[in-house]
């Protein structure tokens, strides 16, 4: 960068940036834990972690990254331990709460999600992070803290483990208007900055 870009990096405010990136961090939310309500808390507390914490942000850094890192760390460390208000279980109540998309083609929406929560949380997460929200391999393994060898793997596990889930073959195509989903489901249509 040229001096003059450094400046001009060094005066744009970080908590600027934050509003852009709250689409993403709900469907990460939504995916870990599930629930929309519990989502939109995770979102919350990530964006309010976040903002107390700006000064700890490194100007010209990846911000969603960042962020996907706190609210990460905040599901893992508050959620998992047992503080939900309502429990859910069986996901009846979300299931009430929620409307579900239309899609067409062979694969409904509601197939594609029966099958992802059968997937281990590592999985799900991996797919959500690489798949669905387009990180590189290693920026998803830095955020889950473990080796680009092992996110490969866990994406590539739970790919083919879908592909079994929802008895896909390798001559099947895949008519969905959700890019998002074709692009956890379909390794050659994921987007990738690796």
């Amino acid at each position: 960068m040229t001096k003059m870009e450094n400046e001009i990096v060094a005066d744009i405010d970080p908590r600027d940036e934050l509003v852009t990136h709250l689409g993403v961090l709900r469907a990460f939310a939504l995916s870990l834990c599930r629930n929309p309500t519990l989502a939109d808390d995770l979102v919350q507390e990530t964006v309010m972690k976040a903002w107390k914490s700006i000064d700890k942000f490194q100007v010209g850094t990846n911000m969603r990254a960042w962020l996907f890192t706190i609210l990460r760390n905040t599901y893992y460390t508050t959620y998992t331990k047992g503080r939900r208000e309502v429990a859910d279980v069986d996901g009846i109540l979300s299931g009430k709460l929620a409307v579900k998309p239309e899609h067409d083609g062979r694969l409904a929406y509601s197939d594609f999600q029966k099958a992802f929560v059968q997937l281990p949380a590592d999985q799900r997460e991996a797919l959500t992070l690489v798949g669905a929200s387009g990180f590189a391999y290693h920026e998803a393994a830095e955020m889950c803290g473990v080796a680009t060898g092992t996110m490969k793997s866990r994406v590539n596990r739970a790919r083919q483990r879908l592909v079994e889930l929802l008895d896909l073959s390798p001559d099947d195509s895949l008519e969905l208007t959700d890019s998002g989903t074709m692009a956890v489901v379909n390794a050659g249509q994921s987007v990738r900055r690796d």
